[in-house]
């Protein structure tokens, strides 16, 4: 039982991942319409990420009907502390989608304030995902008084919004380049910096998943990878292609989101919060899991193929 409910969650870590670096990038360069002005280069930020939006919240689908099916109690019990960010995450991508969807129809005035709804919605969309997270992290080490709004969770939120304007960065630079490709590699550096800042904030607050992830054999792994992608880091942002610091982004993302996932494996294993103590039936999690062994192949696949057939520079 313990081995399913391991599988369990590392599928919907897989799926927590996907959607954090797809549409992640999305949102990113949705908030980057506050700091790039002008109508041709908007025009074509909102041209680059309108044929893989929507499938990139596929993932956030497969991770909600996972946690449904696969861990109910703590699928219930997050919902209890965390209405009102998840009310507002969803507003706020419905509201991304309307600005995207509807920009390019738009009449002038309309368009204003589509160009206002978009970054407002991709920030609040942002900032209450990482909050989602800094309370469920804050609640699980036992700090139960901790609410969505305190430092813990807001400093969550600042750093994810901050991650996803560096992703943004680096798509931009890759996809449209030129003037306003330029000028995304510019503010790369300081959404860089300020990500860095943010993660050891969030560290020396909460430093127990961090030290106990590094007690663990795949958390030293992992801490290596960390350290090696750094100064790789910093050369993409220096003289590498937007392609390169894009990439070196998305696997520093997903080297720390392991880190800490490793750090609350590890707190979890011997306590009431265990996975198999939580999971779901055995043949609830085979049925589900026989699914997704279905149906993740073939978002992979999709994915893959938009990728392709949109993989030119955006005019």
């Amino acid at each position: 039982m313990e081995g399913l409910a391991n599988l369990s969650a590392a599928t919907m870590l897989f799926s927590l991942l996907m959607y954090l670096m797809l549409d992640g990038t999305d949102l990113g360069v949705g908030m980057l319409f506050f700091l790039i002005k002008g109508e041709e280069p908007r025009r074509r930020m909102a041209h680059s990420v309108l044929p893989i939006w929507d499938a990139n919240e596929t993932w956030l689908v497969l991770l909600a009907g996972g946690m449904l099916a696969l861990f109910p109690d703590m699928y219930a019990r997050a919902l209890s502390l965390l209405y009102l960010p998840i009310f507002l995450m969803v507003l706020s991508l419905i509201l991304r989608a309307m600005a995207l969807e509807y920009r390019s129809s738009a009449s002038k005035h309309a368009r204003a304030v589509l160009d206002l709804v978009l970054p407002l919605a991709s920030c609040l969309a942002a900032f209450s995902q990482g909050a989602c997270a800094g309370t469920l992290a804050s609640h699980f080490l036992l700090h139960d008084a901790v609410r969505w709004f305190d430092i813990f969770p807001v400093l969550c939120g600042l750093g994810l919004m901050s991650i996803y304007m560096l992703l943004g960065c680096g798509w931009i630079d890759w996809r449209i380049g030129e003037g306003v490709g330029k000028q995304a590699r510019r503010l790369s550096g300081y959404f860089f910096i300020l990500c860095c800042v943010l993660c050891i904030a969030v560290m020396l607050l909460e430093p127990l998943p961090w030290r106990q992830a590094w007690l663990y054999p795949a958390g030293k792994v992992i801490s290596l990878v960390i350290l090696l992608l750094l100064p790789v880091m910093v050369i993409a942002l220096n003289r590498g292609p937007g392609l390169l610091q894009l990439i070196v982004t998305l696997a520093l993302m997903a080297a720390v989101v392991l880190f800490m996932a490793t750090g609350f494996y590890v707190m979890s294993a011997n306590s009431v919060t265990s996975l198999a103590a939580n999971a779901a039936s055995k043949t609830t999690q085979l049925v589900v899991l026989s699914g997704s062994a279905v149906i993740i192949p073939l978002t992979l696949a999709y994915h893959t193929w938009v990728f392709w057939v949109f993989r030119g520079k955006v005019m």
